[in-house]
C-alpha cells in the first residue's frame, strides 16, 4: 500500500523554514514499483510508462506497463537474459550503469547503456547502443559507440581505491539539442581530468553514433567529444525544464559534493595531479585524498587541502551552484521536478545521497530539494522528508506520468513518489 507523508516542521528534520514557506508544498505518497532486484543503478522511461532499468551486476531489463519484466541484456553470462555479453563485468563500483532511450525510438528502436567491459584483457567503460525487438523482450545489433572510457584495473593505496572506482556512468539525451551526454569519472588517474586526450573525468556530448556533437567547444587539442572537463566523478546529470541547461551532481573527496551548471567547453576545476598548486608528490600520483582530507573535522579545513573546484589554479572554472554545506555524503543522482502537481517544488532539483557520513559530518541516505537560481550560480536547499526507510539513493528520474521514481540500491527496489 502507498505510504503517506506530510511535511512537518520539526527540529529532527533540520528545517529552518517557516510554516508559510511550506504552505504550497505537496503531500506525497510512495509505493514500490519494482522490488527484489539487485543494485539498481538507473532508469529510463518511454511515453507509455514502459521503464528500462539496469542492475549493476546483472544487466538491462524492461518493465512493461502491465508490470511484466523482460530481461534484455546481461552482464557476463548472467542467467535468464535473452542475450548476454561475456565481456561485460561488475567489480566494486563498476558494472552496468546508465541507460537511456533514443529520442527517435519510434523509428529506430535504439536504447543505450553504459557498462564496464573486458575484451581480451583490455578494460574500459563503454557506451553501447542496442536495437529492441517489437516484442520488447530482446535486443540485437550491439554497437559500442564509445569504447575508450577509462577504467582503473587495480587497487591503489587510497581510500575507496579498489578497481573500477570513479566511473561516472550517467547517460542522457538533451531535450534541446538531441545529443547524448555522457558523464565519465577520473578513475583515480591524477592527470586524467585536465588531460584533453583522455576522456575520463569529463562530460561528453556525442551523436547516436558516438561522433562529436556539432558545436562542442573544448580547448584546442582536446578530444572533440568533450563538452566539459575537470570532473571527479559526476554520477548525476539532468536538464532544467525551463531552459534545458545541463546540471551535474558530483561526488566530492571527503568534502563538497557539488551541483554544477555546465558551460560548453568549461573546466569543472578538479585536478588531482601531484605538484599542482604547491602540493607535493602523492601516493600513486593521485592527490585526490591527500593530505589526509578525511582526518580534518571542519569542512572548510578539509576543502583547503584539495579543492573540488580549484578556483585558485583555474579562476575561470565553472563555479558550483551548491556544495552540500562542504560535506561529501555520496551524491549519486539528480532530477528536476516538473509539473503543477509539484506545487511550490515545480522546477526544483531533487538530489539523492548514498549516506556516506565522514567523521561526524552526518549521514546522507536522503533526498534534498534545491531551488537553483536562474543563472545557475547559487541554490537554496529544502529538506525532502522521506516517508519510508531510507536507503542508498542511486537513481532519481521523472516519469512521464509526472511522478518521481527513485532507485534504492541497497534495498533492491524502485519506488514511485507521487505528489498530491
Amino acid at each position: 500500500m502507498p505510504q503517506m507523508m506530510r511535511i512537518v516542521l520539526t527540529a529532527s528534520l533540520g528545517c529552518a523554514l517557516s510554516a508559510s514557506a511550506y504552505a504550497a508544498a505537496p503531500t506525497v505518497t510512495t509505493e514500490d514499483v519494482v522490488d527484489k532486484i539487485e543494485s539498481p543503478w538507473d532508469m529510463a522511461f518511454m511515453k507509455d510508462g514502459t521503464m528500462f532499468f539496469t542492475e549493476k551486476c546483472k544487466g538491462l531489463s524492461v518493465r512493461m506497463p502491465n508490470g511484466t519484466i523482460n530481461k534484455l541484456h546481461g552482464v557476463g553470462t548472467t542467467a535468464g537474459y535473452s542475450s548476454a555479453s561475456a565481456d561485460l563485468f561488475c567489480d566494486g563500483q563498476a558494472g552496468m550503469m546508465g541507460v537511456t532511450i533514443d529520442p527517435q525510438f519510434a523509428s529506430n528502436r535504439f536504447i543505450y547503456a553504459y557498462s564496464s567491459s573486458n575484451q581480451g584483457g583490455k578494460l574500459s567503460n563503454k557506451v553501447m547502443r542496442f536495437k529492441l525487438n517489437d516484442a520488447m523482450n530482446a535486443v540485437s545489433d550491439r554497437t559500442d559507440i564509445v569504447a575508450d572510457i577509462g577504467y582503473k584495473p587495480k587497487a591503489t593505496k587510497h581510500p575507496f581505491g579498489g578497481p573500477g572506482a570513479h566511473n561516472g556512468g550517467r547517460i542522457r539525451f538533451s531535450p534541446a539539442d538531441g545529443f547524448l551526454y555522457v558523464t565519465t569519472g577520473d578513475n583515480h588517474l591524477g592527470t586524467g581530468p585536465q588531460d584533453g586526450k583522455y576522456i575520463g573525468g569529463k562530460v561528453l556530448r556525442i551523436d547516436r553514433d558516438g561522433k562529436p556533437a556539432t558545436g562542442n567547444a573544448p580547448p584546442a587539442g582536446f578530444d572533440p567529444r568533450i563538452y566539459t572537463y575537470g570532473h571527479r566523478n559526476p554520477q548525476g546529470l539532468a536538464f532544467r525544464p525551463s531552459d534545458n541547461r545541463p546540471f551535474t551532481a558530483e561526488n566530492g573527496p571527503w568534502h563538497s559534493d557539488e551541483v554544477t551548471a555546465l558551460v560548453n567547453g568549461g573546466n569543472a576545476g578538479w585536478d588531482p595531479r601531484p605538484n599542482v598548486g604547491g602540493r607535493k608528490d602523492c601516493s600513486d600520483d593521485y592527490c585526490g585524498y591527500s593530505p589526509n582530507q578525511m582526518g580534518a573535522m571542519d569542512p572548510k579545513q578539509r576543502a583547503a587541502f584539495m579543492p573540488m573546484t580549484d578556483l585558485k589554479t583555474y579562476p575561470k572554472a565553472m563555479k558550483p551552484a551548491w556544495n552540500n554545506k562542504g560535506l561529501s555524503q555520496g551524491m549519486f543522482c539528480n532530477a528536476f521536478l516538473s509539473g503543477a502537481q509539484w506545487k511550490d517544488w515545480n522546477g526544483q532539483m531533487v538530489v539523492g545521497f548514498a549516506g556516506i557520513g565522514i567523521h561526524g559530518t552526518g549521514v546522507g541516505n536522503r533526498l534534498d530539494l534545491l531551488k537553483i537560481s536562474a543563472d545557475g550560480m547559487s541554490a537554496t536547499k529544502t529538506d525532502f522528508p522521506w516517508p519510508t526507510v531510507a536507503g542508498r539513493f542511486r537513481a532519481c528520474e521523472m516519469g512521464v506520468d509526472g511522478n518521481l521514481y527513485v532507485a534504492l540500491e541497497d534495498q533492491g527496489k524502485i519506488i514511485r513518489v507521487k505528489p498530491q
